[in-house]
């Protein structure tokens, strides 16, 4: 099905480099679990307080249209690991699975071209990924998690994120490296209330709440105890800035912060809409970037990151033993070299199979393109419900108090402004939307004849790169991803299995979240 390349000699690095390894960068790659966008200072966001992040846009580049190919924990990872997109994946185009040996990750290539790597706290995840022999791999480097500490809240990981690092520094022998900073918040759950109770904030901070849930109390406390988990994530960056600045090693470290998909409330993640696939985006490089402090405006996609990261180390990309990739390098916007083009004229992105719940275990498969105006996406199933199915518990939307207050609001009634189905009722074939005046998605244009042209344009984009890419979804099985297992046996047939009385625990949401009741289509 795919063109995969796979060349086992590994490249040594280029001529530049080839005299001493110290002047090759070292890497510090960040991830928060579950962010959005603009929820940063540096964004214009008031309400979550992120100094390290904004230290790294103004002593670097911000990035104001950073987009991942899927709005979901490992599927996302793969693309930042691999540079190639979900539908260029197999199996790791889904949640939960076996990720394909044949397919490598640049800190696996820079572990053999001698580069010290290291992860802590959460890698390429969840699933199982072995080599060929069987053998688990390195897919973000060595684990560093020995060193713990107090979490200001019980639902925060008691991991001491910038101790491991400094642990992965003690360790190194002189070499380039490479770290993947792999916080897991602000992934849910979240302890109620400790936005206000320990992150002394305010109910009226937030100056804005998206139109699809339900202005109160609940939503704006979810909200601020997931403001305060981010600020969690920031300040273990803020940590590792100063402990590399105490040890002379920040300007030349290339430090790239973001987050794998949207944060992790309805109608966000594991969805495709603007808050889902639109991520947060710093890189700080103090001996490479020209001219830092700008704001590009330019379109990237995760899968950039990959070729961004073996240019620096001067590795070529046909001869890594990497796949190869439709991912363009960030050094042209780093070095602020003229072009008459954009970075990218458009991202395209999409979903097959996230969480369980669903009957054969199906899917529901999406693909959409952004151009820097519009969004269209195209719903393949809809009949299909897009967030799981009710009697299940709707498990690709975590459980929240957000969460509650939606479905609530359909079972007693008082949803006048119908914001259970933007969240979890099905949906029409094709959806459009004006992000300059749109940006929380909610008047589809899809069926308005003055966008008509826009539409076709933009389907006609997206089913073109769609196909240049081989994505099984245009010309393959419908089922091509659904055929492939979890990595483990609690996903399979879960609805079938639920339905026949089986008691089941699904993990990540609530015992409210099931209905006991059908609900009509």
């Amino acid at each position: 099905m795919f063109r995969v390349l796979m060349i086992t000699c590994l490249f040594s690095p280029l001529a530049r480099f080839a005299s001493a390894d110290e002047v090759r960068p070292n890497i510090l790659f960040c991830i928060a679990d579950d962010q959005s966008w603009m929820h940063a200072g540096a964004y214009g966001c008031t309400w979550v307080k992120t100094p390290a992040f904004d230290q790294v846009a103004k002593d670097g580049l911000l990035f104001m249209n950073a987009y991942t190919p899927n709005a979901k924990c490992a599927p996302s990872r793969a693309c930042l690991l691999t540079g190639r997109n979900t539908w260029q994946l197999e199996e790791a185009c889904n949640h939960w699975c076996f990720f394909p040996p044949q397919f490598t990750t640049y800190p696996e290539v820079l572990a053999n071209n001698g580069y010290h790597v290291g992860y802590t706290g959460k890698g390429w995840a969840p699933g199982i990924a072995k080599n060929k022999d069987g053998v688990n791999r390195e897919m973000t480097g060595k684990r560093y998690g020995g060193k713990t500490q107090k979490p200001p809240t019980q639902a925060i990981s008691n991991n001491d994120y910038a101790g491991n690092f400094e642990a992965f520094l003690d360790g190194n022998a002189g070499k380039p490296w490479c770290f993947w900073y792999g916080s897991t918040e602000p992934h849910r759950g979240y302890e109620y209330g400790t936005g206000v109770s320990v992150g002394g904030k305010s109910i009226e901070d937030i100056d804005e709440v998206p139109p699809f849930w339900p202005d109160n109390e609940v939503t704006r406390n979810d909200m601020l105890d997931y403001a305060l988990e981010i600020e969690h994530f920031d300040s273990h960056l803020g940590r590792m800035l100063s402990l590399m600045k105490e040890r002379g090693q920040l300007d030349n470290t290339i430090v790239i912060v973001t987050a794998d998909n949207g944060m992790p409330f309805p109608r966000i993640k594991g969805q495709e809409y603007e808050l889902s696939n639109h991520l947060p985006f710093a890189v700080m490089w103090k001996n490479g970037i020209v001219e830092p402090g700008r704001y590009v405006e330019d379109l990237v996609s995760f899968i950039d990151v990959a070729p961004t990261i073996l240019e620096a180390a001067g590795l070529d990309w046909k001869q890594s033993g990497m796949a190869e990739t439709p991912g363009r390098s960030l050094f042209p916007l780093m070095k602020n070299l003229p072009s008459k083009k954009a970075h990218r004229e458009i991202v395209v992105f999409g979903k097959e199979r996230h969480d369980i719940g669903r009957p054969e275990d199906q899917g529901y498969p999406m693909r959409g393109i952004v151009d820097g105006h519009f969004l269209y996406i195209r719903n393949y199933e809809t009949s299909r419900w897009p967030a799981g199915n009710p009697e299940t518990g709707y498990l690709n939307c975590d459980g929240s108090p957000t969460k509650t207050e939606l479905l609530n609001g359909r079972r007693y009634e008082t949803d006048i402004a119908g914001r259970w189905q933007m969240a979890f009722g099905k949906r029409p074939a094709e959806e459009l939307y004006r992000l300059k005046d749109d940006k929380y998605c909610m008047n589809n244009l899809a069926a308005n004849p003055t966008f008509e042209i826009v539409r076709q344009k933009l389907e006609a984009k997206m089913v073109e790169r769609l196909k240049q890419e081989e994505d099984p979804r245009m010309d393959g099985p419908s089922n091509y991803f659904e055929k492939f297992p979890y990595a483990d046996n609690k996903g399979k047939g879960f609805h079938e299995r639920f339905m026949a009385g089986e008691k089941l625990n699904a993990g990540w949401v609530n015992a409210s979240d099931f209905e006991s009741e059908p609900i009509a289509d």
